[in-house]
């Protein structure tokens, strides 16, 4: 005890001596800068009344120097006084900006006349004690002295920053002069915690060619990025323009990806407009950046109006698009929000992030399988819900292909159950998520897809419930896609692995693609497939050299590209529609429904029977049995 007791009182000691010795400093630098004030105002007082005499104080009248002399203690008591008031002795000159400067001029003008005040009323007896123009020149010299002495600190501290952290400081590369690259250069500037260090600006506006922005000059144009990037040494480049569209952001990028250099970017324009404009604001540019179209925008508020005061069940909740169903319906009051899902990892993550962002949101999550009827039904019995997002599925091409009759059970058998669950309580919209790899399939987990549309427009000509399947592409970012996959890789030090130079593929970000999603759901009447437009197509190579260059380095030389080969069951190209389906448009031009193909239900329900018992006795030849329900599908037949 007596150990801890003298530890203690030294640190209670240190702390006292810490107190002192800071509030000594502080009082001591208010002390010299009280003292500076007042020799100062002796230095003005005199140099003013020289300057009206070109500089001779020998030419100086007696009785104006009688008059200096017998006014100047008040002077640099009031001085000291008035610029008390105004915080010169308090502000952090280190930090000194333009609100200093606002404080410095009125104590300045303040104390300028109350002087001339106390002047001509001690001396009243003489029409003019001093010359007139001796108090605006005391004035003006007064502040330029007390602005030397705020100012010229923070002007060595920074230049004394500025040489000692050349060697350490990372040099960027500023493109846009704008407001927000005003704000970015200042920041930088300014603070001696940013390891950055503004070596030039790129604007393209030629007004802005050769000015300066807090000591940092426009350099050129977009078009000299990569020469000013080899002439200034940069490391980094920031791209400060949140008013630009996605295409011109693109355009930029693909200018700056060359560089090697480390790219970011702010997020948007509301970080201008709300003054949030900082360095830690700023993202670090991705690929989503390099798609060159303008994000998908969806009015939710108005669409999702068939959401509010609902129970919502989402199956696959945890899941990438699972997960983005859920997080978009539970901003727009749902009465009930229910996740079912088989993992619970992910499952969890999703608990705890609306549990977070929505705290009053009735939130019910379960972990079930959509494969076990009875658990099914119990679910449905208690809750009741009022629409059903059927979004658990596995989804994995090449595992499919290694395990098809998982994919038949799971996928085909599970939406099945939950499909009959919706029909047998009274579900009001049940809404599928489908993939184009169900057109003409060529792997089984696309097949099983296919199996699960006809399953919907069966059922949806047999029921109250209004079914519908919602058919779209790759969406970049979701688990297991090839965007995670290229970023390990190239964090590794590759190869990045792509199956083959010609491969495409339809992309769109996770939220874009679920808000089409919930904007189909709105617009069904029952039996539609609807189709989302994903713009353009890519190239896989495109995107995984794109990614190596955002990363910094260069494709085939620092981080190698190998082709791999098409994997089992994997197309060049997605197809988006049948031959068989025509196409309508809706409101939204972005959403197309895909006209029913005419089939034999009543067949169609004797195989899914039959494949239901023969399935479960694993057997090797599924593909042939689902390819009798699917004529499209085409596979390999192994020898």
């Amino acid at each position: 005890m007596k150990k801890y007791e003298k530890k203690e009182k030294t640190s209670q000691k240190k702390g006292i001596l810490r107190f002192f010795n800071d509030d000594w400093v502080l009082w001591s630098r208010r002390f010299c800068l009280g003292c500076y004030d007042a020799v100062a105002v002796v230095v003005s007082s005199f140099l003013a009344i020289m300057l009206r005499f070109d500089l001779s104080f020998e030419k100086v009248p007696f009785y104006y120097q009688d008059v200096l002399y017998d006014t100047l203690l008040f002077s640099v008591v009031m001085t000291i006084v008035v610029f008390a008031v105004f915080r010169l002795y308090t502000s952090m000159w280190s930090y000194a900006g333009t609100m200093e400067l606002t404080y410095m001029i009125p104590a300045c003008v303040i104390d300028t006349v109350i002087n001339a005040i106390y002047i001509l009323l001690k001396h009243r007896d003489i029409e003019y004690p001093l010359p007139r123009s001796f108090y605006i020149l005391y004035g003006l010299s007064l502040f330029i002295l007390v602005f030397i002495s705020r100012y010229f600190y923070r002007a060595v501290r920074a230049l004394a920053n500025r040489r000692a952290d050349r060697k350490s400081k990372h040099n960027v590369l500023i493109v846009g002069a704008g407001e927000a690259g005003n704000s970015l250069i200042r920041e930088i500037t300014n603070s001696a915690f940013i390891n950055k260090k503004v070596v030039g600006v790129i604007d393209d506006a030629k007004a802005k060619q050769g000015s300066y922005i807090h000591g940092v000059k426009v350099v050129g144009t977009r078009n000299d990025i990569i020469e000013k990037v080899k002439e200034l040494n940069v490391q980094e480049i920031i791209i400060a323009i949140p008013t630009a569209t996605t295409q011109e952001i693109k355009e930029i990028l693909d200018i700056c990806k060359q560089t090697g250099c480390e790219l970011k970017r702010l997020p948007g324009m509301y970080q201008l407009v709300n003054g949030e404009v900082s360095v830690s604001k700023l993202k670090d540019v991705d690929v989503n950046d390099l798609l060159g179209r303008n994000p998908i925008k969806v009015d939710l508020n108005s669409i999702l109006g068939y959401v509010s005061n609902k129970v919502v069940m989402v199956t696959g909740g945890g899941g990438s698009i699972g997960s983005e169903i859920c997080r978009q319906i539970a901003s727009h009051s749902p009465k009930q929000l229910i996740i079912i899902d088989i993992y619970e990892n992910t499952t969890y993550d999703i608990q705890n992030e609306l549990k977070h962002d929505f705290p009053d949101l009735n939130l019910v999550v379960l972990i079930a399988s959509v494969r076990n009827t009875l658990r099914m039904d119990k679910i449905f019995d208690k809750y009741r819900p009022d629409i059903v997002y059927h979004a658990a599925a596995h989804k994995h091409v090449p595992l499919m292909e290694d395990s098809p009759n998982e994919a038949v059970k799971n996928n085909v058998l599970g939406t099945w159950k939950i499909v009959k669950a919706a029909d047998k309580y009274g579900v009001k919209r049940f809404v599928m998520i489908s993939t184009d790899k169900a057109v003409n399939p060529t792997n089984i987990m696309g097949a099983t897809k296919r199996i699960c549309e006809m399953i919907i427009q069966t059922y949806n000509n047999r029921s109250k419930t209004e079914y519908v399947a919602v058919r779209f592409g790759n969406v970049l970012g979701s688990n297991g896609s090839v965007i995670p996959l290229f970023k390990k890789q190239i964090a590794e030090g590759g190869p990045v692995t792509v199956t083959h130079p010609d491969i495409i593929r339809y992309f769109m970000t996770i939220p874009e693609a679920v808000s089409l999603v919930l904007q189909a759901g709105a617009y069904a009447k029952g039996g539609e497939i609807f189709i989302l437009d994903m713009g353009e197509p890519v190239k896989i190579v495109d995107l995984a050299r794109n990614l190596i260059l955002l990363s910094g380095h260069k494709p085939d030389e620092d981080i190698k590209i190998v082709f791999t080969g098409l994997r089992p069951g994997e197309k060049l190209y997605e197809e988006m529609l049948m031959k068989e389906e025509g196409i309508q448009d809706t409101e939204n031009k972005l959403i197309h429904i895909g006209k029913p193909i005419e089939m034999d239900e009543e067949r169609f329900l004797s195989q899914l029977e039959a494949l239901k018992e023969y399935v479960v006795q694993e057997p090797s030849d599924i593909r042939e049995w689902v390819q009798k329900i699917v004529p499209t599908y085409t596979f390999h037949k192994e020898e």
